[in-house]
């Protein structure tokens, strides 16, 4: 996915993929990962909770960063990115929490995840939509298989 309207150029794609490996970098300090966001996001979790705003997104986070996921890292990729509008980018990836030593996420902890960012008067980008859906590479092939048996569209 590259799509792009006319008016967006390579600038843009790498400010949105900086703001990517910076709020990856900020997992585990709530109020460095909370500057991704914009005032008034959305963040919707893996298991379909619901926080928002900025602060929501913090708060949120804080409790987990200093209890269960304590010492974690994120592990995200971009698969694929496209420009909705010149200041509105729409980012697929996939993403997981790491602990301990691992490098690379479990099968059972890839999630499949989209982002809607923003550019802000500002000029930084910030991400204003977030969802975070656990991967099911089961659910994904019957998905495929099903597909292939629907009437064609004539």
């Amino acid at each position: 996915m590259n799509a792009s309207p006319a008016g967006t150029t390579q600038d843009a794609a790498a400010a949105v993929r900086e703001r990517f490996a910076a709020h990856r970098l900020a997992w585990g300090d709530a109020d460095a990962y909370g500057r991704s966001f914009t005032e008034d996001a959305d963040y919707i979790t893996f298991y379909g909770g619901r926080l928002t705003g900025r602060e929501g997104v913090v708060e949120g986070h804080r409790g987990l960063f200093a209890g269960v996921l304590a010492g974690s890292r994120l592990w995200a990729e971009i698969t694929g990115l496209a420009f909705l509008a010149p200041d509105v980018a729409l980012v697929h990836a996939r993403g997981a929490v790491l602990k301990g030593r691992r490098t690379r996420p479990g099968r059972r902890a890839l999630s499949v995840q989209t982002y809607v960012l923003v550019r802000e008067p500002d000029g930084d980008w910030r991400i204003r939509a977030f969802h975070n859906t656990r991967h099911r590479p089961r659910t994904e092939a019957m998905s495929a298989a099903l597909a292939r048996w629907a009437p064609k569209a004539h």
